[in-house]
């Protein structure tokens, strides 16, 4: 049982370290909602959401009082709507949308995520119809994400799929054009994506959970980057190898993820739902102190992007990964370091310095614990491209049996090294250059399905 005791050791990284829980996300199973027309679906959406998610907010309000434990955002998951609304149509989706917006803003959560498919394998015509859904869907509602699993490491790449994707993306940009593309901020493709994800975009409420559950995000990168200085200082650069380094970071994750387990315990009792995971990822913010990107200077690379970032990230990810599973029996979701290029102002500075480059990027998210994530990419790029770039992405989930994304934003009218801020959360950075534009046409126009690889047979 856990005690508050655990968490007196944390005061100062609350007030001085940017430590909070990131996010209290209740999983809704809507499998049950689905009724003869999309009127009654969406009535009975809105009905379950109200009953499950009504005394939410004022649970996690509640219990932040009462530990001092800041809870930033609280969110809803939702089943992957193109299985609730198996057999309608897309204007049917866009409806179920509105409705599920409605039902985030009268419950008063923050964001909303599930208005997504699963096509790894195959589509079927409501996944056809819910992805052709996503650009109306997104643009005409204030708190819904979206999110489309393409690929797994049992199954492949849909390859079909992945070029509707490219096309939804830059879609979606345009049809946000007037918030800078702001849109596509709001839609993640996904390999090997887990069910049990608290994180937007591209949390959703797999088929495999229970009725309701409550996942928890805990974030603490400026913890981490506090403790190894203190760390450094105390023992000189010349006395600390990196393993004993490693260790320092383990243990703060410990001590980390031991607060979001009593914030999510508490508000799963208070609720009566089951509690599901604790997310342990270094998930940063741009507020000054809070940045994955400054922890690198911290381990020696002089620019972020520099060689040995790569094994930095790897090192901090494992590090992350093994404080997190000592400390709770139910870590689950991503568990690591992200690396969203605009909610992280030293990785936006590293871009506009030009030392972090999208084909570095792109390396660093083989050890990572998502995949190339808030990237900001010129208007003018085609949809084939987009596609292309996802390809990669997702092969490099599918080979290394790990959860990559892809979640590019095309900004319309803006080129590399033009800025674009969306403000708050989402942050700014400047337009990544890319490279090779347009050369990857006839490798789209294949379709079909990218087989996977043979060390994914394990009956």
């Amino acid at each position: 049982m856990l005690q508050s005791e655990n968490i007196l050791a944390t005061v100062e990284m609350i007030q001085k370290e940017n430590l909070d829980v990131r996010t209290v996300t209740m999983g809704i199973n809507l499998l049950d909602c689905r009724g003869g027309s999309v009127r009654a679906t969406c009535k009975r959406i809105r009905e379950k959401i109200a009953s499950r998610a009504g005394r939410l907010v004022a649970a996690c309000d509640a219990a932040s009082e009462k530990f001092g434990i800041p809870v930033v955002n609280k969110r809803i998951a939702v089943t992957p709507i193109a299985f609730v609304g198996a057999g309608f149509m897309r204007d049917d989706f866009v409806a179920i949308a509105q409705a599920l917006d409605a039902a985030a803003s009268e419950v008063g959560v923050d964001i909303l995520g599930g208005f997504s498919a699963q096509v790894e394998k195959g589509l079927t015509a409501s996944d056809r119809e819910l992805i052709a859904a996503i650009p109306e869907a997104i643009a005409t509602t204030a708190k819904i994400c979206s999110s489309v699993n393409i690929a797994s490491s049992q199954k492949g790449i849909n390859m079909d799929a992945l070029a509707m994707m490219g096309k939804t993306v830059k879609a979606l940009a345009e049809k946000t054009a007037a918030q800078g593309g702001f849109g596509a901020a709001k839609l993640v493709v996904f390999c090997n994506q887990p069910g049990d994800n608290p994180f937007m975009a591209g949390a959703i409420h797999g088929l495999e959970e229970a009725d309701a559950v409550l996942n928890v995000g805990v974030s603490g990168p400026g913890v981490i980057a506090r403790a190894l200085e203190r760390r450094i200082a105390e023992r000189g650069v010349a006395a600390l190898p990196l393993d004993e380094l490693a260790e320092n970071i383990k243990q703060t994750t410990f001590r980390v993820t031991r607060c979001g387990e009593l914030i999510g315990r508490r508000v799963s009792e208070a609720l009566g739902v089951d509690f599901g995971v604790v997310d342990l990822s270094l998930a940063p913010t741009p507020a000054i102190g809070d940045s994955v990107g400054e922890i690198f200077k911290i381990l020696g690379v002089d620019a972020i992007g520099a060689p040995g970032s790569t094994a930095i990230l790897a090192m901090l990810n494992d590090a992350v990964k093994k404080g997190g599973i000592f400390a709770s029996k139910t870590v689950g979701g991503l568990s690591g370091a992200f690396i969203p290029v605009m909610e992280d102002a030293a990785l936006a500075a590293a871009v506009g310095e030009g030392a972090l480059s999208l084909e570095k990027l792109e390396a660093m998210t083989c050890v990572c614990s998502v995949g190339l994530d808030m990237v900001a990419i010129p208007g003018s790029v085609d949809a084939d491209t987009i596609s292309a770039i996802i390809a990669d992405e997702m092969a490099l989930g599918v080979v290394n049996h790990k959860t990559t994304a892809a979640r590019l934003i095309p900004v319309p009218g803006k080129e590399a090294g033009e800025m674009v801020s969306f403000g708050g959360l989402f942050g700014a950075s400047p337009v990544m250059a890319v490279k090779n534009v347009g050369q990857s046409s006839r490798f789209i126009a294949w379709g079909g399905r990218m087989p996977a690889p043979v060390h994914s047979f394990k009956n």
